[in-house]
């Protein structure tokens, strides 16, 4: 039952990067390192590797590999975070550009879905029965509004009430 939950929440190609991201895990001396898997990974973002990086990537992966098991630095690394940081740290980044590319963009993945998640929920709370005709613009500005409901609440009421009036009071006067 859980796997079918699982096959119905995740697409193919959503199971596939979180495949291909698993390789990126340094734990256990990078025991779950698959250069085939990472190269398959640039598939899925083909605006980020162009042809010739592919081919650059393959020899990297090989070369980025060998270091980080025989470096003693990195044999306590237990997450992606933690590699990105020892990458900077020890300017490994530099060497190695484009695999520095494959863990940001598994870094940014979980920021950017709860993102588009926490946009949809505010979405069908907001775009309701009685809201179903709403324009699309006056749509964005009630998402806009209740997503980033922390920074509003900064805002006195009585600035936005002055605001107003205060045009209220010009267009009578023009």
């Amino acid at each position: 039952m859980q796997l079918q939950e699982l096959n119905n929440r995740f697409t193919e190609a959503n199971t596939q990067l979180l495949l291909c991201i698993a390789c990126l895990n340094p734990s256990n001396s990078f025991n779950a390192f698959n250069k085939e898997k990472l190269i398959e990974m640039t598939n899925l973002y083909p605006n980020d590797f162009t042809p010739l990086d592919l081919m650059v990537l393959d020899n990297q992966l090989e070369t980025y590999i060998m270091d980080m098991r025989f470096d003693d630095q990195f044999l306590l690394v237990k997450d992606i975070g933690s590699l990105v940081e020892k990458m900077v740290q020890s300017r490994k980044e530099i060497l190695y550009p484009l695999v520095f590319k494959l863990l940001k963009l598994a870094l940014v993945l979980p920021v950017a879905t709860a993102g588009v998640e926490r946009s949809f929920s505010a979405m069908a709370i907001i775009k309701n029965r009685l809201r179903n005709r709403i324009g699309d613009q006056w749509m964005n500005d009630i998402l806009i509004a209740y997503i980033e409901k922390e920074i509003l609440d900064c805002i006195n009421n009585d600035v936005i009430i002055q605001f107003f009036q205060n045009m209220k009071n010009r267009r009578y006067k023009l």
